[in-house]
């Protein structure tokens, strides 16, 4: 069993990524059980053999995330319960400044979006963080660009700044 109280994670869209073919990519597929009124979800994910299913708050930086590891029976059991709100992408690990980055590449009805998204052990020390020039717009609090989002309306159109966050902050 695999848990974390609490995850505190930046994402950026990523226009020109570095040359993902020199680290391994592992195939991500993850859909959505429960998606609550509060903004809670339920969701199982496979990153290649592992299953998981996971529980996370709403929220933007910090949200409270309770993962649990699944047998891929348990997994196959549950998954037709996520039909109609499903993604799929593959996911690269690139060191970065002493920590990873997790390099999504999405595909399907998703193809041509890329985010990078890095997980940090407090809110502080997210904002110590200088992300690579890589990096575009910042849309950690774009509600728009939220896997689940992504996996029931598909891309956004545009960048949108939801509550009057700043969304659009640069990266670095």
């Amino acid at each position: 069993m695999t848990q974390s109280l609490v995850e505190v994670e930046r994402k950026w869209l990523v226009h020109t990524p570095p040359d993902l073919p020199a680290h391994q990519g592992t195939e991500v597929i993850q859909g959505y059980i429960v998606l609550a009124e509060d903004g809670t979800e339920v969701r199982l994910r496979r990153i290649g053999e592992q299953c998981f299913q996971t529980v996370k708050s709403a929220g933007g930086l910090v949200r409270g995330e309770l993962e649990v590891e699944l047998t891929q029976e348990q997994f196959e059991a549950l998954w037709p319960a996520t039909t109609g709100r499903r993604l799929a992408k593959t996911r690269y690990r690139v060191p970065w400044a002493g920590t990873h980055i997790e390099i999504d590449v999405y595909s399907g009805s998703l193809a041509g979006l890329v985010v990078a998204e890095v997980e940090f052990p407090s809110a502080g020390e997210s904002g110590q963080f200088t992300a690579p020039p890589w990096c575009g717009t910042e849309v950690t609090e774009d509600e728009a660009y939220k896997n689940v989002n992504l996996a029931l309306h598909g891309k956004p159109g545009r960048i949108s700044s939801p509550r009057g966050t700043n969304a659009h902050r640069s990266c670095g």
